[in-house]
C-alpha cells in the first residue's frame, strides 16, 4: 500500500506562514541563563563579544524564568547554553573562553 508516508513535508508548527519563528531558531543557538545580576550581563556580554570575533550570529537570548533555568538543571546562574546544552554555570566566563567552547562545540 501507497498510503503510508507518501506525503511526509517538513514544516513548523504554522504550516511555514511565519518568517519570525524560522529566525529565531537560527538565531538561538546561545542563551544565558541568570536572574539579570550583573554577572549574568557581564556573561552575555562576553558571550557577544566571543561571537563577533569569529563572525557568528550574535543573538544570544537571555532566559531570565526560574522554571525554565532549573529545566536545564542550572542551580547556581550565571549559566551558559550552547544548542541547547549546559556549557558553563556558577561563573563569568572570560572570552576567550567561550570561543574556545565555540569551537569545540561547532566540531
Amino acid at each position: 500500500m501507497a498510503l503510508f508516508g507518501k506525503k511526509k513535508t517538513t514544516s513548523c508548527c504554522c504550516g511555514d506562514c511565519c518568517e519570525t519563528e524560522k529566525q529565531e531558531v537560527c538565531g538561538a543557538r546561545v542563551k544565558v541563563l541568570g536572574g539579570g545580576c550583573a554577572k549574568c550581563l557581564q556573561l552575555e556580554a562576553n558571550a557577544k563579544a566571543a561571537l563577533e570575533q569569529l563572525g557568528m550570529d550574535t543573538a544570544i537570548e537571555h532566559v531570565t524564568d526560574f522554571a525554565e533555568i532549573a529545566a536545564f538543571g542550572v542551580i547556581t546562574t550565571p549559566g551558559l547554553v550552547v544548542d541547547g546544552k549546559v556549557v558553563a554555570y556558577g561563573k563569568v566566563l572570560k572570552v576567550e573562553e567561550i570561543i574556545k567552547i565555540l569551537q569545540e562545540e561547532k566540531e
